[in-house]
């Protein structure tokens, strides 16, 4: 194939199946989105999890919390808030880190004994690591915890892994961080973690 017969499939593309697609999508786009979903996660932690809604049986911090189904060789599952990092309380090596109390203590008044519902991701892995369960967890007002520990600056818009809402997430840090919210009022470059360091080195570098 030419370089000019390439080309002009190219320009064909954009002119004449871009909008067809784009018609499409506004028709039938929800549909085609929900099939995509049901297909995408068809394994057991879908099944298990996916929109179900369980009890917050313990905070281990700020952003990981058990709920109460067997997960395994455990009575319980630990979930694991994708899309949000926040300071560390227990960690063997970094210790106890600035606001990370105050984290622990906002996720427990949010959650601790209430129904909370689970979502899984589209984009990123269901398990860390560690076998924790990523997820986003609904509170009954519909809120979002792991979008509300970031808007309130109590933790970190994580930007080491992809998941679906990466762009909101970093779009709400960049609001804590001007409203001098939480953590962003009194932080200083030092109290952040490595990683964010390294992914943001422009971050409270003055």
């Amino acid at each position: 194939m030419s370089r000019t017969q390439r080309n002009a499939l190219i320009a064909a593309f954009f002119f004449f199946l871009m909008p067809a697609l784009m018609v499409l999508d506004h028709r039938y786009g929800s549909r085609l989105r929900q099939a995509i979903e049901q297909g995408t996660y068809t394994d057991a932690d879908f099944q298990k999890y996916h929109r179900k809604v369980f009890t917050v049986l313990e905070v281990i911090d700020g952003d990981t919390i058990d709920i109460d189904i067997p997960d395994g060789t455990h009575e319980d599952t630990r979930i694991r808030l994708i899309g949000v990092d926040t300071p560390e309380t227990k960690h063997p090596t970094v210790g106890l880190m600035y606001y990370g109390p105050e984290a622990t203590q906002y996720t427990t008044q949010q959650a601790l004994g209430k129904q909370v519902t689970i979502l899984l991701d589209t984009v990123s892995d269901q398990r860390d690591r560690y076998g924790r369960l990523l997820a986003y967890v609904v509170l009954a007002d519909g809120r979002v915890l792991n979008a509300e520990l970031i808007k309130n600056g109590f933790g970190y818009a994580y930007l080491s892994f992809p998941h679906s809402q990466f762009t909101t997430y970093q779009a709400l840090m960049e609001q804590a961080i001007a409203e001098k919210k939480g953590l962003w009022a009194n932080a200083a470059r030092d109290d952040l973690p490595k990683w964010l360091k390294q992914k943001r080195p422009d971050l409270l570098r003055y």
